[in-house]
């Protein structure tokens, strides 16, 4: 008898889950952030995946050598970066470190790696996350990958 599989999705969640049981209030709804991100982006959904940043012109994204700025220019960065499921892949996050800085914001580092048909990118990321009238907003992310 095989030994059950557990799919990638469902382990990702149970992990971002046991995570924000054991951290505070603020922990737990930055965390939620990401759980918010991972889910849309294995959707497919880049406009919900986006939702969690914060929509202003002051928005900075650092990836590689670019940086971008603004809502919007990121959102259409990662359209033309991931313009299909096959590009996106399955997102996971790991090794998720919430610091609160104030009571309204926050940095978050943590691991991504995408799982795709012919390749499993991943690296490094650090947000800067602010309280909002919205809830908790990404305002800086800055995005490495690994070689």
């Amino acid at each position: 008898m095989k030994p059950a599989r557990i799919p990638l999705v469902l382990l990702v969640s149970l992990l971002l889950a046991s995570c924000l049981a054991a951290a505070g209030p603020a922990n737990a709804e930055i965390l939620q952030v990401l759980s918010i991100q991972a889910d849309a982006w294995n959707r497919g959904d880049i406009d919900g995946f986006m939702k969690t940043y914060a929509q202003t012109p002051e928005l900075r994204f650092a990836s590689g050598a670019a940086v971008t700025y603004g809502w919007k220019p990121t959102l259409e960065r990662y359209k033309q970066r991931y313009p299909d499921r096959a590009a996106m892949g399955t997102l996971a996050f790991s090794e998720l470190v919430v610091t609160e800085l104030s009571a309204d914001a926050a940095v978050v580092f943590g691991h991504w790696q995408l799982t795709r048909a012919k390749d499993t990118p991943h690296g490094l990321f650090t947000l800067l996350v602010r309280r909002t009238a919205d809830g908790w907003r990404i305002f800086a992310d800055h995005t490495s990958a690994a070689p």
